[in-house]
């Protein structure tokens, strides 16, 4: 079950985010979480990887995964235009901080969300999974979308199971 309270929501009932476009839909992470946001940097395609973290960026000399969180939530490809970014964020992964790229169509601003307007996501009528949501926030211009990362990549970072081999001879 979601629990929005597992936003860092301050004494106030606010949380302080970066918010930006996917697909037209408005998200946002926690802006105590980035790094910074970069212009469209090039990129090495990891070959095997997964479709949502399916290349690396230089980063200041790191390497660093690069996700697409469109994939997460359903949504086709987009090309990259004069305002796709890529917002370097610092998470947890399997309680190590882990730098990570994501691919933004739009960065708008860093905003305050109050936790009286925030809902969990609905049992049905969404068009995303459920447990890639953290909070859905009402805005007067629509719904902020606050994607639960850990979710996401909670299988990114699960230990690879070994291949099964299968050997057919052919005559």
């Amino acid at each position: 079950m979601h629990d929005p309270t597992t936003i860092n929501w301050d004494e106030g009932g606010q949380v302080g985010v970066l918010t930006f476009d996917l697909d037209g839909e408005v998200f946002a992470v926690e802006a105590i979480s980035v790094r910074e946001i970069l212009d469209i940097i090039p990129q090495t395609a990891v070959p095997g990887a997964s479709a949502l973290v399916g290349s690396v960026v230089n980063f200041r000399g790191r390497v660093i995964p690069l996700a697409d969180l469109r994939v997460a939530f359903g949504m086709g490809p987009a090309p990259v235009t004069g305002d796709s970014r890529i917002v370097v964020i610092e998470i947890d992964l399997d309680d190590q901080p882990t730098l990570l790229g994501l691919r933004a169509d739009k960065v708008h601003e860093v905003t305050a969300l109050a936790k009286c307007d925030s809902e969990e996501p609905p049992t049905v009528g969404m068009r995303w999974r459920r447990d890639h949501v953290r909070s859905l926030v009402r805005r007067d211009q629509g719904l902020i979308v606050v994607p639960d990362l850990q979710a996401i990549f909670a299988s990114a970072t699960a230990e690879p199971q070994p291949a099964t081999a299968s050997i057919h001879s052919i005559h």
